[in-house]
């Protein structure tokens, strides 16, 4: 029998005994260690595979949207697809960026079961505008590891949507403005030999007498500039064979601007007023410049375009050429402040420096909307070329795609 005096003593000894602390310890912290380790590499995990997921949604959004502008599918076409494409791009990758294995396969083909896909058109005026919207939401239930699941999660569903917008018109309508160069420099040589005929003849006093010699007969940088709007004319009338969405004007100018075309459907006009320009005389450019601004922003351009094609918002152009510098500092103040005016509202300006000096092309290199704009042409090769791009830009089909 064990006495008072003995049970404190042993009740003592045992409250006091720390031998076995660490052991309590240790069991009591690993598993929480372990939940917490877990929990660090889930976490990691989850991020990657969300944005995986993400990708994939945005993927299958924007393939729908841009089928409905451009292959003009229905509405459950679109919503299939917008399901199926999600799906089989996520199965490609997993978050490790490695072949998913058998069961993941298995759960992101159900992504083309449970995701929900929804359609939204906007018809516009005389149908020229139409608008889709495309909505995906998609889930992702992911496995936790053994450690995570000490805390009682099996799993963790990711959830993600993604709304694609496309807008097809049948055609980009536009009104476009030629600011062209007619100065005296124009009739200078080009350093490009004129293939239809690579010699002339050059006469030259001689004596009492005059004679002749063959020389190297060069383009002329006037009809560098005919050859380069023609070229630029043809892919505007590619764009628009049936005349309902271009309209085209141009002015020329030397020391003073020349009388501008009107604004016409087409650009018969306008090819018919380049070929017939001449070089003479010296540079101003702000007139003919504030001209086309005045022009090409006009109300009655956006009412053109309404009554003809139903677009309320075409797209405004000028294009603007100089093979020189102005003869005064203050045309240059003056055309710069009508460039300013001009981008402001919301004018387009692409500017063409042929075999410019320096102050011509500093000049162009302002006005332009920006560098893309901007074209420095050393030759008539040059020069073709960059009025040819501009057309294609400018007439570019418009389907846009924004996630």
């Amino acid at each position: 029998m064990i006495d008072t005096c003995e049970k404190h003593s042993l009740f003592s000894r045992f409250g006091s005994d720390r031998s076995g602390n660490f052991g309590i310890m240790t069991a009591i912290l690993v598993p929480v260690l372990l939940a917490s380790a877990g929990v660090a590499m889930d976490l990691a995990n989850l991020v990657q595979v969300r944005a995986a997921l993400q990708d994939a949604a945005d993927s299958g959004a924007l393939s729908a949207a841009s089928a409905l502008a451009g292959k003009g599918i229905t509405d459950a076409e679109a919503i299939e697809l917008a399901k199926k494409f999600m799906a089989a791009q996520f199965s490609n990758t997993n978050q490790n960026g490695t072949e998913l294995t058998e069961e993941e396969k298995d759960a992101a083909k159900e992504l083309a079961d449970t995701a929900l896909a929804s359609v939204h058109r906007t018809a516009g005026a005389s149908g020229a505008t139409n608008t889709y919207e495309v909505t995906v939401n998609g889930h992702y239930d992911v496995k936790m590891n053994a450690f995570t699941r000490l805390l009682g999660y099996d799993k963790v569903r990711i959830s993600v949507s993604s709304t694609s917008e496309s807008t097809t018109e049948s055609k980009n309508a536009l009104s476009m403005y030629l600011v062209l160069d007619r100065s005296g420099s124009m009739g200078e040589d080009t350093s490009t030999v004129n293939e239809a005929q690579p010699t002339k003849l050059e006469y030259y006093r001689c004596g009492w007498n005059t004679c002749s010699r063959s020389v190297t007969n060069y383009v002329l940088k006037i009809d560098a500039l005919k050859l380069a709007v023609a070229d630029l004319v043809d892919q505007l009338n590619t764009a628009d064979p049936e005349q309902k969405y271009v309209r085209t004007a141009a002015i020329s100018y030397n020391s003073s601007s020349q009388n501008p075309t009107t604004f016409q459907w087409g650009t018969s006009l306008v090819s018919s007023y380049v070929s017939a320009l001449y070089a003479t005389g010296g540079t101003d450019s702000s007139n003919a410049v504030k001209t086309a601004y005045q022009k090409v922003t006009a109300a009655s351009e956006v009412s053109a375009h309404v009554a003809k094609n139903g677009q309320k918002d075409p797209g405004k152009f000028i294009v603007f050429m100089t093979d020189g510098d102005n003869n005064y500092s203050s045309a240059d103040t003056s055309t710069k402040a009508w460039c300013d005016s001009a981008k402001a509202a919301d004018v387009e300006i692409f500017s063409v420096a042929f075999m410019a000096p320096s102050g011509g092309r500093k000049l162009l290199s302002y006005c332009a909307t920006d560098t893309s704009h901007y074209y420095d042409a050393s030759d008539a090769a040059e020069l073709v070329a960059a009025f040819k791009e501009i057309g294609e830009k400018a007439s570019m089909a418009a389907t846009r795609l924004t996630n």
